[in-house]
């Protein structure tokens, strides 16, 4: 049952003291409706905790705002949620339109940098190659919302959304990504599933990046990133000493890529966390190792531009083409679908930083 306000709560109790639930937890349909950002679906959530976060419809169903109390755990780029009609797919032209967020979904046929690779399964004579931008389309699609409300489970209440997000063209890929979003009431967690499908007729090659952005004041000097890695590898000549612990702001900072090999718990499960002791507040996910095998950190300390990724993907940090080389790059046949999962929230106080820290640290002792 829902623990609110210092105590708990039968669901008959709960609704006595209430004229309807969204007094104190619920989940609206709203539009953005100013600048760059006019005319943008949002989901707003409140799980009765403090706990915030928006969905953002016309943008893949990705996460936007998340805060704690009215303290933010995601970065929020100077671009803004902007509307997908924006978009400039070309080359790095992602990075125009991207407002940040909790959660932006790369993907579906391509994610990571920049790559030419072949069209040849789509049989159209005038398109023997595809160009693919940085990240891949799909977190500029908007989705068709299917559904979203409250559902009470005995005395439990889920707040919900559902939506279909569709990747598609003519002569060309046509996949279909169906999320799930669910948060309960008197916690401080947000649940992902995704399933994606190749509703086309041709095999299509599939990748899938969560790029988790958590941003201050979660993420400020002296806070920590809390990962389970065997094994890690700079993606550039920075070092690895130190990493893990967050320097302030720093003029002229150039981005660094870290890739982990992590370990998994006997579920399967990967818990990692960036931590502020001195706040007293965290931001957390847990991702599964057999559906999401690679792990990278974006470490992103720079003036305005101020972020630590922590980014679980279908495919190493050196991309499309090397995954082909390997062997490692998914293809989907025709009706072929992939599921992934995936748990977001707040670690509010030194307790609950304490036991989410032991339990990475299980991992690696």
């Amino acid at each position: 049952m829902p623990e609110l306000f210092g105590r708990t709560y039968p669901a008959s109790d709960l609704l006595r003291h209430v004229g309807r639930l969204d007094q104190v937890a619920g989940v609206r349909l709203v539009t953005l409706g100013d600048g760059v950002e006019r005319g943008v679906r949002v989901l707003e959530f409140r799980t009765g905790t403090g706990f915030v976060f928006d969905v953002v419809v016309d943008r893949a169903f990705d996460i936007g705002r998340c805060e704690h109390a009215g303290r933010s755990l995601a970065w929020s780029s100077s671009v803004g949620f902007a509307g997908p009609w924006y978009y400039e797919p070309e080359g790095l032209g992602f990075l125009r339109n991207w407002g940040g967020g909790l959660l932006a979904t790369c993907g579906l046929d391509h994610a990571l940098f920049m790559a030419e690779d072949t069209a040849e399964q789509y049989h159209y004579p005038a398109k023997p190659t595809e160009q693919f931008g940085l990240h891949g389309r799909v977190s500029n699609r908007p989705a068709r919302l299917t559904g979203y409300g409250e559902r009470w489970e005995g005395d439990d209440c889920v707040l919900w959304a559902e939506g279909e997000v569709l990747q598609a063209s003519v002569f060309g890929e046509h996949l279909l990504l169906r999320r799930r979003i669910e948060a309960r009431v008197g916690e401080s967690s947000l649940r992902i599933h995704d399933e994606v499908e190749n509703a086309g007729f041709d095999r299509t090659s599939h990748m899938l990046l969560y790029h988790i952005n958590v941003g201050f004041p979660v993420a400020a000097e002296g806070a920590q990133v809390l990962v389970p890695a065997r094994r890690v590898a700079p993606r550039g000549d920075h070092p690895v000493e130190g990493y893990t612990t967050l320097d302030a702001p720093a003029a002229g900072f150039v981005e660094q890529v870290f890739e982990h090999e992590n370990a998994a718990e006997p579920d399967g499960s990967v818990p990692v966390a960036v931590v502020n002791r001195g706040l007293g507040l965290g931001a957390y996910e847990i991702y599964r190792r057999d559906q999401l095998p690679f792990h990278f950190m974006w470490r992103m300390l720079g003036e305005g531009t101020y972020v630590v990724g922590i980014e679980p993907c279908t495919n190493r940090t050196a991309g499309r083409l090397d995954a082909r080389t390997r062997g490692e790059l998914i293809e989907l046949g025709p009706g072929e679908k992939r599921s992934y999962d995936l748990e977001l929230g707040a670690l509010v106080g030194a307790a609950e930083i304490d036991t989410f820290a032991a339990r990475v640290a299980a991992l690696t002792g």
